[in-house]
């Protein structure tokens, strides 16, 4: 099944990720490859992926803090480091980081796959369920591949890319408190005050697009983030 399986490959290395990506693809599997931690965390919340590569060296965001990021929204999908650091103090890092396997350049193409093979064999990922792309929210229906939400009366109100991945990211925590650093590194890969600003807009216009149903609702939790909320009317 191992067409079935995308791996999101972070190396800043770009003739290695190249090499890497390669050797992945005659295996059978999909690759997207990313040079920086920023662009890994925001492709890692636009695709269902089912296994991370990540090396751990890298601007921006170094693969570390990319995987603690990650694991503050999912906390099954297997990652892979891949470094030239080879200390034990670095491997404990690694793992206390959210890491499932820690591998040390330089090492041969021969492990690095049977690696891969091992962990997808771990974690039971012969066969990848279905992924949800449409949510009921009361009567309104949010189409996240589509960035389209439906209402009652047959009207839709077509969402921006970034509106729609706050919206995914609030209804795949809905009825629980997510945390404001979690969606602002996610949508804009930084967490910024100005960055800030621009989500306290998106909250806003959010709500009034959900505003129809009164069973609905995005609350502000001060000093922690947001919850959006479904009540049976």
């Amino acid at each position: 099944m191992a067409e079935t399986i995308n791996i999101l490959l972070v190396e800043d290395d770009y003739n290695l990720g190249f090499v890497i990506q390669d050797q992945l693809k005659g295996q059978g599997y999909l690759v997207q490859l990313c040079t920086n931690g920023v662009d890994g965390l925001k492709r890692f919340n636009e695709h269902p992926f089912q296994m991370c590569i990540f090396d751990v060296m890298m601007p921006k965001k170094d693969g570390f803090t990319l995987a603690r990021d990650i694991r503050k929204t999912n906390q099954t999908v297997p990652i892979l480091f891949l470094t030239a650091k080879n200390q034990t103090e670095d491997k404990i890092e690694g793992f206390k980081a959210g890491g499932d396997d820690y591998m040390t350049k330089p090492f041969s193409s021969e492990e690095f796959l049977l690696r891969v093979k091992a962990i997808l064999k771990r974690v039971n990922l012969g066969e990848s369920e279905p992924v949800q792309t449409k949510f009921n929210l009361g009567s309104i229906v949010f189409d996240a591949e589509n960035y389209v939400i439906q209402y009652t009366d047959g009207s839709v109100k077509k969402l921006t890319k970034k509106e729609s991945k706050v919206l995914h990211l609030l209804v795949q925590h809905q009825n629980k408190v997510l945390p404001r650093d979690v969606v602002l590194n996610a949508v804009w890969g930084q967490d910024d005050y100005f960055v800030g600003r621009s989500l306290d807009v998106f909250i806003t216009k959010l709500r009034k697009y959900l505003k129809e149903d009164e069973s609905v609702g995005i609350s502000n939790i001060h000093g922690v983030g947001f919850k959006l909320t479904t009540q049976a009317g």
